[in-house]
């Protein structure tokens, strides 16, 4: 079965949806046959908006059609619209305005674009808003499921999808943010893991299981904000270790998220270990080599996994 981007599979969604939702606008910063929004373009002209190389611009536009009651989703590179936080703290975040951010082109997945196109650190600017729901989708499934609830969410959300294909990760629909879809059942210790590095933190973790001596849980860590309380204490009562793996800087991302609320609210503090980018930027090559050059392939996931946990 071949995979497919999530930036792809938003497109599908919103135009497949848009007959659906009368008042859903798209506005995209010159990028749209990248982010995919072109489809919705193609489908909806008359509520497509092409703005032009101008984020701040377009994140101006859409707060106020939000404000008029409709729902506008806009698109660009993770990198370009997180760029552009100022503008979403204030007029978005701060207004609680019904608007949809779609950041793709995530983490040193999209290759040879290189640093200046890569969106690292956009999870930990995000997470910092009030308001901001925060999602990253593991499949082309669940994208899609994605993006009809922040369809029928009332407030601002985040959706951070990739430029390489994901694997169909068969898992249960989406119904609501915080809660980690389980992707494999074990003990003791769980890895979290989000985006294109879930398929090989799974395949490890299946590889660790049958040498017989540690059986890993495996969840898709699909959510920084909001945080379930009930389901992260659940975790902590269950699991002893968690390792979190993500495309994404270490610095206040999905592992800095787990790691706060596992240090301060859990029963007793847990160890947390941060798999991700180690405080350097990214650089070009093919998305293959750089996820073996950062360790996301699942050899490289197994062996950090096995020098803390055997």
């Amino acid at each position: 079965m071949g995979k497919t981007a999530s930036r792809k599979a938003f497109g599908e969604a919103l135009s497949e949806l848009g007959d659906k939702y009368k008042n859903v606008v798209c506005l995209d910063a010159d990028l749209s046959k990248s982010t995919m929004s072109i489809l919705f373009k193609n489908k909806f002209p008359d509520r497509f908006f092409e703005m032009g190389i101008q984020e701040a611009n377009m994140i101006g536009a859409a707060t106020g059609m939000s404000f008029s009651g409709k729902i506008p989703f806009i698109c660009s590179f993770a990198a370009f619209l997180t760029g552009r936080f100022d503008q979403i703290r204030i007029s978005i975040a701060y207004a609680n305005a019904n608007v949809k951010l779609i950041g793709t082109h995530c983490g040193v997945g999209i290759g040879e674009d290189g640093y200046s196109q890569m969106g690292l650190e956009d999870l930990s600017i995000m997470r910092t808003l009030p308001n901001m729901v925060v999602l990253q989708p593991a499949d082309a499934k669940e994208t899609k499921e994605m993006v009809e609830w922040s369809i029928n969410h009332v407030g601002p959300v985040y959706l951070r999808l990739t430029r390489q294909g994901l694997k169909d990760m068969n898992m249960d629909k989406f119904e609501r943010p915080g809660i980690f879809p389980e992707v494999k059942k074990g003990q003791k210790v769980a890895f979290m893991a989000c985006g294109g590095v879930l398929e090989y933190a799974l395949e490890a973790a299946h590889n660790i299981a049958k040498e017989g001596k540690i059986d890993p849980a495996v969840f898709n860590a699909n959510c920084l904000n909001p945080i379930d309380n009930a389901f992260m204490s659940m975790l902590a009562n269950n699991f002893d270790e968690f390792i979190v793996f993500e495309d994404h800087t270490i610095n206040g991302g999905t592992g800095g998220m787990i790691a706060e609320w596992m240090s301060e609210n859990a029963n007793r503090p847990k160890r947390v270990r941060r798999y991700g980018i180690r405080n350097i930027f990214g650089e070009s090559g093919t998305p293959e080599d750089l996820y073996k050059f950062h360790g996301f392939t699942a050899p490289d996931i197994e062996k950090f996994a096995k020098k803390y946990l055997l």
